[in-house]
Parts: structure tokens; sequence; C-alpha cells
């Protein structure tokens, strides 16, 4: 059984503005990341008028034939894993996914270090590439606030992630297109049960819903608010915090009898970081399976791979 969401809204816009009310918005996100770890912002400050030309475009890439869409097909990327790839070519849990989609990340020149480089852009819609852009750099800002929101919650300074942790983040971006998925497959998943990588995620969602999350009261839906981005943390602050904010399991099922468009933006530690576990009360992951050593460059690559096992042979 799936409830009706209880996922609070939290306005951050004194997180934005630099203005006063920060530590009464610090304690909503900390009550939220206890408890289960997903809510949604208001207040964020992105433009209206900039959503609605990413969805524009996006939708004019997802409607062209799949020979174009593959004209910069993952395999065009190289090790920046920049790209489109078709329904059922990303797995989740190991798992093919309903769902085809564009990667695309931090704008940088090409070099040898994986997951990072040039995006690819279709020249069938070029105003994508500019959306994306803007995008990017304004989603980063608001990033950087929320982790000063975070940061603030487990009594750090506001600066403590953005001058350490995310001073250079590493920054990718998805933009997903749902089929409608079949009515009577109960298997038929968008998107597999997960949790993410990294710090931070938000995501913009279209009209349409389907997200679950998994709270400690069970599954509960996720669905799209007006205005708002849904916010949840990952893997490396579960990690950071030894367990005592959650990096929790939600997946995706497209049963709306439509199209159904995602944009989550995953905001991570920088490529070089290793994050050890700051002074807070060990817990206990659903999966167990955050504890490692090393960069947070190289976990991400290990869990990527798994994501493309086909793609990640080609690029060794």
């Amino acid at each position: 059984m799936v409830r009706v969401s209880e996922l609070p809204v939290i306005d951050v816009s004194p997180l934005i503005t630099d203005s006063a009310g920060k530590q009464h918005v610090a304690e909503a996100i900390g009550t939220a990341c206890r408890d289960s770890g997903f809510f949604y912002i208001c207040g964020h400050g992105v433009p209206p008028a900039l959503i609605d030309r990413l969805d524009a475009a996006s939708r004019r890439f997802f409607a062209l034939p799949e020979p174009v869409k593959n004209e910069i097909a993952m395999k065009r990327g190289g090790r920046a894993w920049r790209g489109f790839f078709p329904v059922g070519g990303e797995l989740t849990s190991g798992r093919p996914d309903l769902k085809e989609g564009v990667y695309f990340g931090a704008e940088r020149p090409p070099g040898p270090r994986p997951l990072h480089g040039p995006n690819l852009f279709p020249a069938q819609v070029p105003e994508l590439r500019e959306a994306v852009l803007e995008y990017l750099r304004t989603m980063t800002g608001v990033a950087q606030a929320v982790m000063g929101g975070i940061a603030l919650s487990l009594g750090l300074g506001e600066d403590y992630f953005r001058t350490g942790y995310t001073a250079d983040p590493t920054i990718l971006f998805r933009i997903f297109h749902y089929p409608p998925g079949p009515p009577d497959d109960p298997d038929a998943w968008g998107v597999g049960e997960h949790t993410d990588y990294g710090l931070l995620t938000l995501l913009l969602q279209d009209h349409n819903g389907g997200l679950q999350v998994h709270t400690g009261r069970g599954w509960v839906e996720a669905p799209p608010l007006e205005g708002t981005f849904v916010c949840n943390i990952g893997d490396m602050l579960d990690k950071l915090t030894g367990g005592h904010y959650r990096s929790t399991p939600h997946r995706v099922r497209n049963r709306s009898g439509n199209e159904r468009l995602s944009f989550p933006f995953f905001f991570d530690p920088g490529w070089d970081s290793e994050v050890p576990p700051l002074p807070y009360a060990p817990g206990r992951r659903w999966d167990g399976q955050v504890d490692f050593t090393g960069t947070y460059g190289e976990y991400l690559l290990s869990k990527v791979s798994k994501v493309f096992p086909r793609l990640f042979e080609q690029q060794l």
C-alpha cells in the first residue's frame, strides 16, 4: 500500500536571500533529514521561465526519432559519460528501467578523468544547450544554499560544505522521459528502488506523478507540487552523519497514462574528496552498503559502472 505524501514543504528563501530566519529553516530541514531524508522546497528563486524553456526543449528532443537521438548517444561521450540512452538502457539494482534519458554534467574541457568533460547537445534542438547550462548554474547556487541550511542543522558553520566538500562540487544532471507504464504489470518500474549516491538531489517534476519514497511509515507518494522541488539527501550525507540523516530508498512508477518528464540535479562532493564520518552517533542504513574508503570519485565510478555495465566495459 502506498499512501498520499506526508513530506514537508520548506520555504528556503532565507537561505537564498541571506536574510533572517535561517536557523528556523535549518531546524525544519534537520527534522526532515532525520525523519525520511525527503522534503519539498519552495522560495528557491528559480525563474519559472527557465523551467518552461527547459521543459519545452526537452519535450522537443524526446519527440525526435530514436536514430536522431542516438546522434548524441552516450558511447559518443567517451569517459565523460554524457549523452542519450534509450528505454531500458539504464539499470537500477540490475534491472532495466522503463525510461530513456540524457546525461549532463558541469561543462568542462576534454580530459582523462572519468565523468568529466564536454556535454553532448542535439543539433536539432539548439535551445536545449542554453537552457541546460543556465539551469546548471542556477541550481548549483540553490544547492549550495540548501547545503548551508543542512550545515546549520548539524551545528556547523553555514559555509562548512561550501568551503570544503563542495568547494568544487561534482555536478550531474539528468533529464528522464518515461513512457506510460503498463497498468497491470507490478514489475514495470520507471526506476527501481534505490538511493542516490552523493550529498543532495534537487528534483523537478512535470505534472505527472510517480515518485514514491520509503519512509519509516511505509511507501508514500511524492506528487508534483507547483513551484517546488523535491529535495533528498544521498549516501554521502548519510555516511558523513553516521546514519543520523537518512539516504532513503525511492522509486518511480508512471501510471498516469501520459508521458512523464523529470529533471534530477545531483550535487555531490568534489571528485577528490574523501568523506569520513562527522562526530555523530552511528546509525544503520537500509542496505549497509555505504562503508568505503577512498575518494568520492572512486565511489561514484564504482556505482555508475553498474548502471551502464556494457558502456563501462567499452570505456576501460
